[in-house]
């Protein structure tokens, strides 16, 4: 199949369209544009700047990608946004481009972004992450894969999301969100584990047990950080997907300091 660009879309010359990408009316795609076999530009959404998506990603109305940072700092430069394969994009999301030259704002696979949600410059999202509507990832944020950003959450720039974690609606994210947990609140803080993700992520009750033994050391024991994380590099399961991703979570330096 060719490439299908409606009458009234401006493509600028040097985008380069992949096989079967559709381009609706009143859309704007930039020179720099590169898109991805079977991705859809639906009516009036933009996409410019030095921004690359992979295949079969959706693009809706009036969403803007590949937009100029808003960071203060920005001195110019070789800038860009690189996206993957079958991400969603609904009506008036916002993706930019990065500040630092020679670093990409980066979303991996199957994301899928609600309406007016905004991912700012230089993030760094993994696979399979929802973000609800009228939420915001400030910039510098690194994002896990199979992670839940609620209604109307924002997270603070240079915040870290672990695996599985979820933001619940309307927090304030200002200190880093490990692996499998629940958040909430303004600030936000980590309330329990996220059980019904990882029931629905086929994870069985002997993980879901240990994901609960590990929140109970960290938040419930009274142990300060330095001692729980003692206790996790101790535990009976130290070797389990769980412990083990726990532990490296917490063992990064953080900017944000750790809920």
């Amino acid at each position: 199949m060719s490439v299908e660009i409606h009458p009234s879309a401006i493509v600028e010359k040097g985008a380069e369209l992949a096989d079967r990408v559709k381009i609706g009316a009143f859309c704007y795609i930039g020179s720099e544009v590169q898109l991805g076999a079977g991705t859809e530009v639906h009516h009036h959404a933009s996409i410019e700047g030095n921004t690359s998506l992979g295949e079969a990603c959706e693009v809706f109305p009036y969403a803007y990608l590949g937009g100029k940072t808003q960071d203060l700092k920005f001195q110019g430069g070789d800038l860009g946004l690189t996206v993957g394969d079958r991400n969603v994009f609904r009506e008036y999301v916002t993706v930019h481009m990065s500040t630092i030259p020679g670093i990409r704002t980066t979303l991996g696979n199957d994301n899928h972004l609600l309406a007016y949600s905004h991912i700012a410059h230089d993030c760094t999202v993994g696979d399979h992450m929802i973000m609800s509507s009228n939420a915001a990832l400030g910039g510098h944020c690194v994002v896990d894969d199979h992670v839940y950003i609620a209604f109307a959450v924002g997270v603070l720039p240079f915040v870290r999301v672990g695996r599985y974690a979820i933001a619940g609606a309307m927090a304030k994210v200002t200190k880093d969100l490990p692996p499998y947990m629940m958040a909430e609140g303004a600030p936000a803080s980590v309330r329990t584990i996220n059980k019904v993700r990882l029931e629905r992520s086929g994870f069985s009750k002997d993980d879901i047990d240990i994901a609960r033994n590990v929140h109970r050391i960290l938040y419930r024991s009274g142990k300060n950080r330095s001692q729980a994380i003692e206790a996790l590099k101790n535990h009976p399961e130290r070797d389990s997907w769980f412990v083990k991703g726990m532990i490296s979570f917490l063992d990064v330096d953080s900017k944000m300091g750790c809920m």
